[in-house]
């Protein structure tokens, strides 16, 4: 992996992954206590950065200064937190639909298990409920509903906390990415070499913790909790802090919606362990270490998925791949994606500018174009991890089609990035002619 990626992409060092997986033990969240074993944290507990009022104050010449940036941010967190206080919370988005949209919407989750599903327009025809929308329906098809006895009301408002937890301010780590990822870990699911061992269990925690695993992001990275002294950096010591935060918020809503209240105490606590485990391998820095791990198992053909750890280990890797799939989408919703994380990515970027912070790598829009981006996240973490998804499933048409779509989105990114640097090339040859004729000179 470059120094590039590894910059952007991993907080924690590859070479330790016992730090890693450390935060899989880590009960450091004292704030609210939940009735055993893991600790829960309060819905809502990072207040979004909302980079709409930085840009309209910016233009309008009221924030110049690293301090009044920080006063800004500093009364939308007070005015969250009066909100919670006050017991205001976002309310669900009214089905305002006719009929014409409620039967698109019903023809295309007809067709939910095919990778061309365009989950953009499947939210639009939801009116922003994809991810509510979705999961219902997901649960209803996979027999989650029936055989765990679960309440539709109380499901439902699971879900809408959920839903609403995601901040659609952000391009991209929003509800929208969550159904995406959901939809593809729904695909995964199906794939013969893993679907004949799976226990409605573990699809059940599988479709959870794709949904629920970016809960609450804050439309930043970890290094910049850090390098703010976020309070969640200190809580989570640093390591995997957004990951924790996501597992912590999602057992505090299981919490509070009690869907899972009638189950046996032992199987709620093994519920909410294994949603952490399943989040918490999402975390980018333990990359190498879940990409070796898989490698070794195939190449030493010892991967036995009757054995509980094993299934839940290529569940970690189901949803690894389903948390980074766009690659591996048709050009269009794939450019779309892309797209959507370096706009979040340069929405950072600016608003390090403005605290007086270094630039993260990969956050300047002035030197970390699109296709470049693109091009890097590919190579070195997206393919690597494909190629050995394939050689677990074998050549399945998923797989076939994963990796034909990979390597030609690839391509067309590298064919846009040599566009853009020809075109550089050529500013910067035009600029040095026009130079010369200024001092006098003539081209040759």
């Amino acid at each position: 992996m470059s120094c590039l990626m590894v910059e952007r992409c991993g907080e924690i060092s590859f070479d330790n992954p016992d730090q890693n997986t450390k935060c899989v033990r880590m009960l450091g969240d004292v704030r609210v206590k939940g009735p055993a074993g893991v600790l829960s944290e309060r819905r809502g507990s990072y207040p979004f950065i909302d980079f709409r009022l930085l840009n309209n104050t910016t233009h309008s010449g009221e924030i110049g200064t690293k301090k009044k940036v920080k006063r800004l941010l500093s009364f939308q967190r007070y005015f969250h937190a009066s909100r919670l206080l006050r017991g205001i919370v976002p309310q669900a988005s009214l089905y305002l639909l006719d009929e014409d949209y409620l039967g698109q919407a019903r023809h295309m989750l007809s067709k939910v298990g095919m990778w061309n599903f365009d989950i953009f327009l499947f939210d639009r025809l939801t009116n922003g409920n994809s991810l509510v929308t979705l999961l219902c329906h997901l649960f209803n098809v996979h027999g989650l509903i029936h055989h765990f006895q679960l309440d539709m009301v109380k499901l439902h408002r699971f879900l809408v906390m959920v839903q609403e937890d995601y901040h659609s301010q952000n391009p991209y780590h929003n509800a929208v990415h969550a159904a995406d990822v959901t939809q593809a870990m729904h695909c995964y699911l199906k794939e013969p070499k893993l679907a004949s061992f799976l226990t409605p269990l573990d699809i059940m925690i599988g479709l959870l913790a794709a949904a629920a695993h970016d809960v609450d992001h804050p439309g930043v990275n970890q290094p910049f909790l850090i390098k703010t002294k976020h309070h969640l950096a200190s809580l989570y010591q640093n390591t995997s802090v957004l990951e924790n935060h996501h597992w912590r918020s999602t057992v505090g809503m299981l919490r509070e919606s009690r869907l899972l209240a009638h189950l046996p105490k032992e199987m709620t606590q093994d519920i909410e362990q294994q949603l952490g485990s399943l989040i918490l391998s999402t975390d980018i820095n333990r990359q190498n270490e879940f990409l070796s791990r898989l490698k070794d198992h195939l190449n030493n053909k010892d991967l036995c998925l009757e054995d509980t750890e094993h299934r839940h280990f290529m569940l970690q890797i189901a949803l690894k791949c389903a948390d980074i799939c766009n690659p591996c989408r048709v050009w269009e919703l794939s450019k779309q994606w892309s797209e959507r994380v370096c706009e979040e990515f340069y929405r950072q970027g600016e608003l390090e500018r403005k605290l007086g912070l270094d630039i993260s790598p990969l956050c300047n829009q002035q030197k970390d174009t699109v296709p470049s981006i693109q091009v890097g996240f590919i190579t070195y973490i997206a393919e690597p991890l494909f190629v050995e998804w394939g050689h677990f499933t074998g050549d399945t048409p998923l797989s076939v089609n994963m990796l034909n779509h990979l390597r030609k989105n690839k391509s067309k990114w590298r064919a846009l990035l040599h566009k853009q640097r020809n075109k550089s090339n050529d500013h910067l040859g035009q600029g040095t002619e026009d130079k010369k004729l200024t001092e006098g000179g003539a081209p040759q």
